[in-house]
């Protein structure tokens, strides 16, 4: 059975890094693109190279604080009035930062396990709105490779926020499994964006480019889950469910 094509696709946290990319990645296959975040500025410059390079698109921008809870359902309602109505929507907005518990950081901390647990709930409770009624959809929730186990230092919260939005995935995948609804956790390995560009030495690590192009790929395909780039994240994700946890804390 042949997976319906996602015309209209909305994308998060879409000014810079993989969301941006993934904005590009789609506009490439013709699809009509809502992207959000907080810079609308650099918004609109994609919007502008994206229309110039394929004018047959739409593409519609907002600025929007995935913090901003109000703001979250106001604006996925203007994009889906706008563009007739979506079909896909990726939960990518995020935070990377973070330091060590009892460092003094907890509201470094407090703002990371905010907006990547509370604003993806947010995201997937208004892409939901839209998309349970018309019985038919796809949320994408952007996960990460540090989801899979427990990560120390800096990655503290951060993994665990991303844990936090796997499991939620999975129950939304549950509670939709008798309708065509589909709900896609995606798990990043190592690629180059604004997050991670000043660290230097990090294995496996591939380009913006590169990395988007699998992302993208792989969401077309709305699996359950997937680990992406497949090499060698496929295999790692497998060992790191098995690992002792002194080989997991050299991974961080």
């Amino acid at each position: 059975m042949s997976r319906p094509q996602r015309r209209n696709i909305l994308i998060t946290g879409a000014s810079s890094g993989l969301g941006a990319g993934m904005a590009r990645e789609f506009a490439a296959r013709g699809r009509n693109l809502a992207l959000a975040a907080r810079r609308v500025e650099r918004l609109e410059e994609l919007r502008d190279e994206l229309l110039a390079a394929y004018p047959g698109i739409t593409v519609s921008v907002r600025a929007l604080d995935v913090n901003k809870h109000d703001d979250v359902f106001t604006v996925f309602r203007e994009f889906d009035e706008e563009l007739g109505g979506l079909d896909r929507v990726i939960v990518n907005a995020g935070l990377g930062k973070g330091q060590p518990l009892g460092t003094g950081y907890f509201r470094a901390n407090a703002q990371t396990a905010n907006t990547n647990f509370l604003g993806a709930l947010a995201q997937s409770e208004a892409a939901l709105e839209l998309m349970r009624p018309r019985g038919r959809g796809h949320v994408v929730l952007i996960s990460s490779m540090s989801a899979v186990r427990g990560m120390p230092r800096n990655l503290t919260t951060y993994a665990a926020s991303k844990a936090a939005v796997t499991s939620l995935g999975e129950g939304m995948r549950a509670d939709l499994a008798d309708t065509d609804i589909s709900v896609s956790t995606i798990f990043p390995g190592y690629i180059r964006s604004e997050i991670n560009e000043k660290v230097k030495k990090v294995p496996f690590i591939v380009d913006t480019e590169t990395g988007c192009r699998a992302l993208a790929a792989a969401i077309e395909k709305e699996p359950a889950k997937a680990y992406v780039p497949g090499w060698p994240w496929i295999p790692l994700g497998y060992a790191m469910k098995v690992l002792p946890l002194s080989v997991i804390r050299k991974m961080a």
